[in-house]
Parts: C-alpha cells; structure tokens; sequence
C-alpha cells in the first residue's frame, strides 16, 4: 500500500492551496483518511480526517477554513485550504487506516509530505 501526496507549495497569507493524496496497492478497505502537520520545532497535529461514513473532524485553528473531503470510489482525500496564514506553515502528511485484502487487521499508513509555506 502506498499513500502519494502531492499540490504543496508557497502562497502568500490569505491565499489558498489545495492538497491531495491518493491510496493505491492492496487495499481492500479504507476506514479512516486525513491529514497531519508538522511545523519546525513542533510535534505532527492532526488537521483534519474524514471516516467511511464521511464524517469528518478539524482542528480548532483550522475550522471555517480548511475543507476536507474523500472520494471512496478513487481512494483519495484531498484538503482545500482557504485563508491561509503564516501559522499554517508545515509539511503536511496524509494518512490512511487501511484493511489490505486478505488481512483482517487495520494498518496506518502515511504518506511522503508535502511542504506548505505561508508567506505574510
């Protein structure tokens, strides 16, 4: 199973990006998408996640501003972020609970990171 992330970059405080990640291999289901941060000098947060019934849940600083949102059918969760600011300056991780075929246990699995720079 791998996790590819990709749409990182560098925009100016006020602007938007969007990320997205796409699951591929052995994949029999997928309980659980979303997206971690990492900002130097500080610990991984979660942003936002979205579970198989499309609920989903954000942190506090990025409510109203960022939208996640999954399509089942492609295996991929993509994170729309609107009204950046500086503060949201991190890498950013997707991650996926994922139950491969023939297993009947749920893995974590992340992805490479994409970097998302914040500019004032």
């Amino acid at each position: 199973v791998q996790l590819q992330a990709c749409g990182g970059g560098l925009v100016q405080a006020g602007g938007s990006l969007r990320l997205s990640c796409a699951a591929s291999g052995n994949i029999f289901s997928i309980n659980v998408m979303g997206w971690y941060r990492q900002a130097p000098g500080k610990q991984r947060e979660l942003v936002a996640r979205v579970i198989s019934g499309d609920t989903t849940k954000y942190d506090d600083s990025v409510k109203g501003r960022f939208t996640i949102s999954r399509d089942n059918s492609k295996n991929t969760v993509d994170l729309q972020m609107n009204s950046l600011k500086p503060e949201d300056t991190a890498v950013y991780y997707c991650y996926a609970e994922i139950i491969p075929n023939r297993v009947t246990q749920t893995f974590l699995y992340w992805g490479q990171g994409t970097e998302v720079t914040v500019s004032s």
